[in-house]
């Protein structure tokens, strides 16, 4: 209902007929439904017929307004302001198809994440999504845009502009003016011609009627005309607009920055100063923006890493951590990273259960292995060897009588030693750990 009333002329004191068409036939014989006409099919508008409760400028602009707010309308590239903070939402288009893009948003509810969504045929063909862009990267840099577009120097580059136009605009109303006055002057001309001829030549006189009423038509058309472009040019500036606009490059920047304006409200200044924006996602996106004069920006920002991608280890920290792990255990090499103030990719401090499971995503050599490739051998190996039960060997390295190199395997207290038979008795002197005899520089 509320929307009937804001379509219809008379809630603009406006009288409107044929605003529909109706019972046109079908090819089978039955009626159509009712079709809403353009404004120019209509028969018949009468403005100011009646008191209205709006004026019809306004009803113009509601119409407009709505227009524009209409989703489902394939020629709609906007819709209103909403709650969010994606900044660019119902501005932006997919540079891959041209369709317009919605937002998403993901995260917890206090500090959500906007992404900028294009289904492309996803809605009718089950097709998977076109493309779909991370928005706060964007964001910062489309504000950023608009703070370096509000500058003092690029207003009073505009109302230069704008004081070009005023001069041309004051040309162009003298040149309209002289058509007006040469339409005047040929349809005083035609009403001479017609007064003056015989009323018994009635061919003659009916012709030149028609010939006057035609000039009447044409000085009507000319002089409407003229009053539009009129109106339209009044709409220049005065000395104290322009002093307001040159305002604005002080307070626009501080009402931007302003952590209690409402995601709304920047959103409705973004409207009035962009008319869209076109993002094309690949190795980089690139944002064409298009301003509401008509200017065009291109931006090419760097795409925002994965989730994995954030999480994902720096390659020195993982170097660093292939190199420790030839001297020192899994709780070892995390004591290290540690104290030298090394964090992981979620920002957390190491343990040796992270490091097992670096370890093992990066298909780092584990401890064992390393120690085989340096030719020491199992508890087993070694008590075979040496002909001995595997619990004295293990006494004997606690006591300091086993004259062998000893390393830990892990934390649980698990060692390999060097090979007895390829070690010199001179050089078994004493039990040396692992740690201590290579400890790291």
């Amino acid at each position: 209902r509320v929307g009937n009333v804001l379509h219809n002329p008379r809630y603009a004191g406006a009288y409107a007929y044929g605003r529909r068409s109706q019972g046109t036939h079908a090819l089978e014989g039955r009626l159509s439904r009712t079709v809403s006409r353009p404004r120019e099919g209509w028969h018949t508008l009468i403005l100011d017929a009646h008191p209205g409760y709006i004026s019809w400028a306004e009803y113009e602009e509601n119409l407009e307004r709505m227009r524009q707010n209409a989703r489902a309308t394939p020629e709609s590239r906007r819709c209103p302001p909403r709650e969010g903070p994606a900044l660019l939402q119902g501005l932006v288009l997919c540079g891959l198809c041209g369709a317009r893009m919605t937002v998403r948003y993901q995260g917890s509810k206090e500090s959500p994440t906007p992404y900028y969504v294009c289904k492309g045929a996803g809605n009718t063909q089950a097709w998977p999504n076109c493309q779909s862009l991370a928005g706060v990267e964007i964001d910062r840099a489309i504000g950023a845009l608009l703070l370096e577009a509000m500058t003092p120097v690029a207003l009073e580059v505009a109302l230069a502009v704008q004081h070009e136009l005023e001069a041309r605009s004051e040309e162009a109303d003298a040149l309209r003016f002289k058509q007006v006055e040469r339409a005047r002057y040929e349809a005083e001309l035609a009403r001479i011609r017609f007064w003056q001829v015989d009323p018994n030549h009635r061919l003659v006189a009916d012709a030149l009627e028609a010939d006057w009423n035609e000039k009447l038509r044409e000085l009507e058309r000319v002089r409407e005309d003229y009053e539009r472009r009129r109106e339209a040019d009044r709409l220049l500036l005065d000395e104290a607009t322009r002093e307001r606009i040159r305002k604005l490059a002080s307070d626009f920047p501080r009402l931007w920055r302003d952590m209690n304006t409402p995601h709304r409200e920047r959103k409705r200044m973004v409207r009035l100063l962009i008319e869209d924006v076109t993002l094309a996602g690949g190795a980089e996106i690139v944002a064409h923006v298009r301003f509401s004069g008509g200017a065009t920006r291109s931006l090419t920002l760097p795409r925002p890493r994965s989730a994995w991608e954030m999480r994902q280890l720096a390659q020195e920290v993982v170097g660093e951590i292939d190199r420790l792990l030839d001297r020192h255990t899994d709780a070892e090499v995390a004591e290290l990273l540690n104290e030298r103030g090394v964090v992981s990719g979620t920002g957390k401090p190491f343990d040796a259960r992270r490091v097992q499971v670096i370890r093992r995503a990066y298909g780092l050599a584990p401890r064992n292995e390393r120690l085989r490739t340096q030719g020491l051998l199992t508890l087993q190996e070694v008590a075979l060897r040496l002909g001995l039960h595997q619990e004295t060997v293990k006494r004997h390295r606690r006591e300091g009588r086993l004259h062998l190199r000893s390393c830990r395997v892990d934390d649980s207290n698990r060692f390999m030693y060097e090979d007895p038979d390829a070690t010199r008795t001179e050089t078994r002197l004493r039990n040396v750990p692992c740690s201590e005899e290579m400890q790291y520089a």
